[in-house]
């Protein structure tokens, strides 16, 4: 488990955003997260410098096709929640933040060595919350997955446990 920021306000931290694969290139392009259907509570959890990974179960909400893969990696760079306004009265909450070129990585060969998913028959319910803080360790794995250096691209060393 990840010690708490309060307790270490200069400790990165890593999250997973869940959303579909259409709005993931959205935010990529814009270079924006936007979390939760534009709610600001989960985005005033994060700092500039934290990781951040999407995760897609599918290409669009609700039905699109099946993805489940981690389709986006980059850190915040927005020190303030901005809002913006979409049209219709619909006006998210959004943190800038600048994304890597990253392969998407599917999720399957992933889930036993990820600790945040704790019941790995029922490894989807981890997800269930729209985002989630997760352990430097498991997000070196997932930026490994998808082509990338932790080291190099977060400017920390994590210990690995080697996989069984």
């Amino acid at each position: 488990m990840p010690t708490p920021a309060a307790a270490h306000p200069e400790a990165r931290s890593y999250w997973i955003g869940v959303t579909s694969s259409d709005h993931v290139a959205l935010a990529v392009a814009g270079g924006f997260i936007q979390l939760n259907h534009g709610k600001a509570g989960p985005l005033e959890r994060m700092r500039v410098g934290d990781g951040f990974a999407w995760y897609s179960p599918r290409t669009a909400y609700p039905h699109g096709e099946s993805v489940q893969a981690f389709t986006a990696l980059g850190r915040v760079t927005g020190e303030a929640i901005v809002q913006a306004d979409m049209g219709g009265g619909f006006l998210p909450f959004r943190r800038h933040a600048e994304f890597l070129r990253a392969s998407p990585a599917a999720i399957r060969p992933l889930i036993d060595s990820l600790s945040f998913i704790r019941i790995k028959l029922h490894w989807g319910a981890a997800f269930r919350f729209g985002h989630l803080r997760v352990p430097a360790e498991d997000f070196a794995r997932i930026v490994a997955a998808m082509g990338r250096d932790f080291s190099a691209d977060f400017g920390e060393e994590t210990q690995l446990a080697q996989s069984a």
